[in-house]
């Protein structure tokens, strides 16, 4: 697992991050498509450009988290993607985010 800080181009593809603590990590272009992130403390992490879709974030604390996109010569490549994310009960206090594809209030 990452120290908190930057982790870039990381996959955590599927894995099983359940109650897993990332607190004010910043994960750039990192995948986490179909992770099982329920009850994870998220707070104010930073996702830019990542892939999160399918992502179960279940009852996960999001506050202050941050959901955007990464400046590339493409205008979809580096979009942050939660498409068919599952959110029930997630904590989502002071959420931000900017050019997110698939975000719940879309």
């Amino acid at each position: 697992m990452p120290t908190p800080g930057f982790t870039e181009r990381e996959s955590f593809a599927r894995a099983d991050l359940r109650q897993v603590t990332f607190d004010g990590q910043s994960f750039k272009l990192c995948n986490f498509r179909g992770a099982d992130l329920r009850g994870a403390s998220l707070r104010g992490c930073r996702f830019s450009g990542c892939d999160l879709r399918g992502a179960d974030l279940r009852g996960a604390d999001l506050t202050d988290a941050v959901f955007t996109y990464v400046a590339t010569h493409t205008a979809d490549y580096g979009r942050t993607d939660v498409s068919g994310a599952q959110w029930q009960d997630a904590c989502l206090k002071r959420v931000t985010t900017d050019r997110v594809i698939g975000w719940p209030a879309d």
